[in-house]
């Protein structure tokens, strides 16, 4: 097989990105050791969204940038939520037009420019049934409109999310198999973003973010943080060092306020069950489904790629959840089924669940201020004198600005004079779908990895095993093991199989991939060393 050394261009001539792996992750902790006589510029504390999206910020603002991050990237909250990018309908429900309106452009943002090759319009269905009165699928129908309004305020194009439109009861059969047609009185479409995944994402920003110059350095956590230091260690080797930065970004999601005393972090749980999407008949949409006596809120059924369909989500305050391992009670699940079921001909039962998975929403308050930002999960800054700057809160959605509000207030602590780019900076592998449907490579690579996915069918050429799948009956190609250990940092199999490819959502699936991938990564990280 093809040397592990990072090529410099892909095939397109698009860079690739550097490569985080096992060896740059060395480089980078022996760099920061030695930041005594000469500090960073910005370290930033959490690898989830925010985090990644900090790190980028500063890096191609030309600042010297270190992100670290104590497990994986996209291990915590960045990793559960229901890899949708949303253009603020919930928002508009609550009065909200602020977050509803930064939220829609944010989308725009992400499906045209930044990640068009991870983000993409998915068609969602609002059935009309018995469980929708006349009167509440109405005021639905305002509230699509008025997002509606938003899209074409944001200049995203109607080819690319269409408006909403009310559509028969047999249009209603096409999209959702499963839907029960007693009493349907027809139903209502809209188009929002949908992610490939939400790790996906992740690892693209910290790429794209160590293309700039940026230090990524995962398995390791910092304490004794202060506005110009943190104490690194290495939970790998357990070894300890001092990092000295002109200034440091807390990006802890959920455990943001361990390091900021001034910050009141109260997680909100949101539950997904997994089951099979063949089970509900392969739907072709995003299903909602109104809980019943909360108006504009709905649980969803959201087709994945792969044959599985993730329901979700609750909305339950957890304050005492392990953030990395959360406990999902059967009322979770209760729910989650009573809800789907109402609008299905055949109901789903617990046999029918094959994985669940929760994430912690990190709503956030300043200990200093009676706002809260919690409610209409706005994000929160803290930016004090004497103290590192905070950026929490906020949703995936908007991780840009947030990231670009905390770069800023850094920036004018550095006395630093240089604009934000992001908005307008496509991340490694993007393209529009025009070229990308353009490109010699299979199908799946093209989806997962855009304008990367000629070159990694290229590493496979001696060895064209890896572009079949690793066992049979699962659809992960042997090249993307060997390809998230050489450049997505993946460091251990189970950061390949629980976040490269998600199939610690399907328990099953995970059992019959983890031997033969074991193998294969094992391989892989031994020529890194």
């Amino acid at each position: 097989m093809t040397s592990p050394d990072q090529p410099s261009v892909s095939e397109s001539g698009v860079p690739t990105g550097a490569w985080i792996n096992a060896r740059t992750r060395a480089h980078a902790l022996d760099t920061l050791a030695a930041t005594g006589s000469e500090p960073i510029d910005v370290l930033v504390i959490g690898g989830g969204v925010t985090g990644a999206g900090v790190a980028l910020d500063a890096a191609t603002r030309g600042l010297r940038v270190a992100l670290v991050e104590r497990r994986d990237l996209g291990s915590g909250t960045s990793g559960y939520s229901s890899k949708l990018v949303h253009g603020g309908l919930r928002y508009l429900a609550k009065g909200d037009v602020s977050i509803a309106r930064e939220s829609a452009l944010e989308r725009h943002r992400l499906l045209t420019t930044i990640a068009p090759h991870l983000a993409r319009p998915a068609e969602n269905l609002i059935p009309i049934g018995s469980y929708l009165s006349r009167r509440d699928s109405a005021l639905a129908m305002t509230g699509l409109r008025l997002g509606d309004v938003l899209r074409r305020s944001c200049g995203t194009s109607t080819s690319l999310l269409p408006p909403p439109s009310r559509i028969s009861k047999f249009e209603v059969g096409l999209l959702a198999p499963a839907v029960s047609t007693i009493g349907l009185r027809g139903g209502l479409t809209y188009w929002d973003g949908q992610l490939e995944d939400d790790v996906r994402l992740v690892i693209a920003l910290a790429r794209t973010a160590s293309a700039h110059g940026a230090q990524v350095v995962t398995r390791c956590s910092a304490s004794a943080v202060n506005p110009r230091s943190a104490t690194l260690t290495d939970e790998l080797s357990g070894e300890s060092f001092i990092v000295h930065a002109r200034t440091v970004i807390n990006a802890g999601g959920v455990w943001a306020g361990d390091l900021e005393p001034d910050l009141t972090t109260t997680p909100s749980r949101g539950t997904h069950l997994v089951v099979r999407s063949e089970r509900l008949g392969n739907p072709r949409a995003i299903v909602t489904v109104p809980v019943p006596g909360h108006f504009g809120r709905y649980v969803f059924a959201i087709p994945q790629p792969d044959g599985l369909t993730y329901l979700g989500l609750t909305d339950h305050m957890a304050p005492d959840a392990d953030g990395y391992d959360v406990n999902i009670p059967a009322a979770d699940e209760q729910f989650l089924l009573e809800t789907i079921n109402r609008a299905l001909a055949d109901p789903l039962g617990p046999a029918d669940i094959i994985g669940r998975y929760a994430g912690l929403r990190p709503l956030v308050q300043s200990a200093k201020s009676s706002q809260s930002a919690d409610i209409s999960r706005r994000h929160l800054l803290i930016d004090e004198a004497g103290k590192m700057i905070t950026i929490a809160g906020g949703k995936l959605t908007t991780y840009r600005q947030m990231a670009q509000d905390a770069v800023d207030a850094a920036a004018r602590r550095l006395e630093y004079d240089a604009p934000c780019v992001t908005a307008e900076l496509p991340l490694v592998g993007a393209a529009d779908q025009q070229t990308l449907a353009g490109l010699p490579a299979l199908p799946r690579l093209v989806r997962r990895f855009g304008l990367e996915a000629p070159m990694l069918q290229r590493l496979a050429a001696d060895r064209p095993e890896l572009l079949e799948p690793v066992v049979e009956g699962q659809p992960v190609l042997g090249i993307e093991v060997v390809f998230a250990a050489r450049a997505e940092g993946a460091l251990s199999v189970d950061d390949f199989l629980d976040r490269r490819i998600r199939a610690g959502f399907a328990p099953e699936d995970r059992e019959a991939l983890r031997w033969e991938c074991t193998k294969l990564f094992d391989a892989e990280l031994a020529a890194l060393r």
